[in-house]
């Protein structure tokens, strides 16, 4: 996997899409928590099911609502005032929503989001150390 996946930056260009439009910040928003939400709750009462398929879906159903948590957490963060515009201030969202599109599918992994953003928050911290 590649672990140059920013998650907060999923989230920003994924709420900012074409046009910037206060009705899709919303609606990816909702995206986000319901999809962990969701995910969640699904997968909690599959897994209690006394079938090894049950439970297998509802382990993966577990991993891919945890996969979701950052990218809600990032999109909550990002509603205050400016911040989406700051987090994308000299970025091509055209060119970074192909990217970002196809890295969406790595929510189907279970906690490869998780795995991503803690990766990117550890080199951030370290960075910041070092400078």
């Amino acid at each position: 996997m590649s672990w140059g996946i920013n998650v907060r930056r999923l989230a920003a260009v994924d709420m900012y899409g074409a046009h910037g439009r206060l009705v899709r910040r919303r609606a990816i928003l909702a995206e986000f928590i319901v999809g962990a939400a969701g995910c969640l709750a699904l997968g909690i009462i599959t897994v209690l099911h006394p079938g090894l398929y049950d439970r297998l879906t509802g382990a993966w159903l577990i991993g891919a609502g945890l996969n979701y948590a950052p990218l809600a957490a990032h999109a909550l963060d990002l509603t205050r005032q400016g911040r989406l515009e700051t987090e994308l201030r000299d970025v091509d969202v055209a060119a970074e929503a192909g990217y970002y599109s196809r890295a969406q599918f790595w929510i189907m992994l279970p906690l490869a989001m998780v795995a991503a953003d803690l990766v990117r928050r550890a080199s951030a911290r370290s960075g910041a150390r070092s400078s």
